[in-house]
């Protein structure tokens, strides 16, 4: 489900990748916390917190959400453990659009400026 990892370069290998995990550990430690990016504890997680943003965004740009998404449906429905009756939609969560419908002709709620004759 995760994108391939890049490969190394022979000559100038750099610094071993930060596994996966420890990168999923650092992302769900921002989002249970509400902590700044750089703010996460390398030492607790696993990575530092850049490093957990940047794959963040590779997994991303990558779709791995929706996957996993579509995915843990699927198996929760497998198992018999989805139950829709318990679900409810917040604000949050529906797009809202800008502006409304419009019906046409507006009612002016403002005063209507008079013109100054001074």
């Amino acid at each position: 489900m995760l994108p391939p990892a890049p490969e190394r370069r022979h000559r100038y290998p750099g610094r071993l990748r930060v596994p996966d995990r420890a990168a999923l550990a650092g992302v769900m430690y921002v989002l249970r916390t509400g902590v700044a990016w750089r703010d996460v504890p390398a030492e607790t997680v696993g990575c530092s917190g850049v490093t957990a943003w940047r794959r963040l965004r590779d997994w991303t740009e990558a779709g791995v959400w929706p996957r996993l998404h579509a995915t843990l449906l699927t198996e929760l429905r497998r198992a018999d453990l989805l139950d829709l009756d318990d679900c409810a939609v917040d604000g949050s969560h529906v797009r809202a659009l800008k502006g409304g419908i419009t019906s046409g002709r507006r009612l002016l709620t403002a005063p209507v400026p008079v013109p100054n004759i001074t």
